[in-house]
């Protein structure tokens, strides 16, 4: 943007806020603006479009520090004056604003003490190129050609903006395309790849914030939250489940049901003697992605029931009796002496 639309416009006045107004309260009141001159909530209506741009332009100097502190130096130092073109028996505006900052004291017309009228241009000149070339991050003259937003260098991008959302177990499985609705009122579309974690984020490229001067716009950065699921967790590319048995099926064997991730259950063999802990595998069940599919991995779990009949009891004294005279906790207690 040149120095002179700075003169010219009142971005504070734009948006509806005092000078002194917290970074904090500017972001929401350019944010209740947008939603309500968006050309999404006025199609067709070309005096909000206008009324967008103008609130857009203002929050993207106002917002950023260092722009900010640039327009309220050359604010404050124009305090309303204009850029005008000198004609007969009157000066440029350059030196209504700029003529005593630099010993120069000219009049109108006139030159300075102890020099011609064309050395005491060329003296301002090189002042006005020094200070301003500083507000604005560059070397060059003042008034030379250049693009971009500031005055120089090439379209700006539009801003990157964060956004949070949260999906199911199943979801974030398999993949879906859910609908999101952003700070402005808009709603976007957004694939959720099969197999994203929970604090994966997601690029959404080109759906950020616009830019003021024919940029290319920023992106959404997305992070995604997984809820839980009640019986599954993610391993990898692998899904995991506790799979209780009881102690006669993991002491003799069975074939039980284990169930999967929006399928049928599949039939799974417990060999004899099978301890709780160990791993049961299920090839090709697990997530499925274009990176490659996990397996199902079934944790055995020996339940112990929690009520016995008589009959039951007196069977398993019984048993203990004949069980081998061995102790399972030996070679633990063992290593732990070493």
């Amino acid at each position: 943007m040149a120095s002179q639309d700075w003169f010219d416009k009142d971005f504070y006045k734009v948006l509806g806020v005092s000078k002194d107004v917290s970074a904090a309260d500017l972001k929401k009141q350019y944010r209740k603006l947008a939603r309500q001159y968006h050309p999404d909530s006025n199609p067709g209506d070309a005096a909000a479009e206008a009324k967008f741009k103008e609130i857009s332009e203002a929050n993207s100097v106002l917002a950023d520090v260092e722009q900010r502190k640039e327009y309220d130096q050359i604010r404050a130092m124009g305090s309303g004056a204009r850029f005008t073109a000198g004609g007969q028996g009157q000066s440029g505006g350059f030196e209504d604003v700029f003529g005593g900052m630099f010993g120069g004291g000219a009049g109108r017309g006139g030159s300075s003490a102890g020099g011609s009228a064309g050395s005491n241009y060329s003296f301002q000149q090189a002042g006005y190129d020094d200070l301003l070339g500083g507000m604005f991050g560059g070397d060059r003259g003042f008034g030379q050609p250049s693009g971009g937003f500031r005055g120089y260098g090439g379209p700006t991008r539009g801003r990157d903006v964060t956004a949070r959302t949260t999906v199911d177990f199943v979801t974030a499985t398999k993949g879906d395309t859910i609908k999101l609705q952003t700070a402005e009122g808009t709603t976007i579309t957004v694939k959720i790849p099969a197999g994203v974690s929970d604090g994966q984020k997601i690029k959404l490229r080109g759906k950020g914030e616009k830019s003021q001067d024919g940029g290319e716009p920023g992106d959404i950065v997305l992070s995604v939250s997984v809820r839980k699921h009640p019986v599954f967790d993610r391993d990898g590319l692998n899904l995991r489940v506790n799979v209780p048995v009881t102690f006669v099926e993991a002491t003799l064997g069975a074939t039980i049901e284990v169930p999967t991730l929006g399928g049928d259950p599949v039939k799974l063999r417990v060999g004899p003697g099978t301890p709780s802990g160990r791993v049961l595998r299920v090839k090709g069940r697990g997530v499925e992605t274009p990176k490659g599919t996990g397996d199902l991995l079934a944790v055995v779990q020996v339940a112990v029931p929690s009520h016995l009949s008589d009959e039951a009891r007196e069977a398993l004294v019984a048993f203990h009796s004949l069980e081998p005279n061995e102790n399972p906790r030996a070679e633990l207690l063992a290593k732990a002496q070493e």
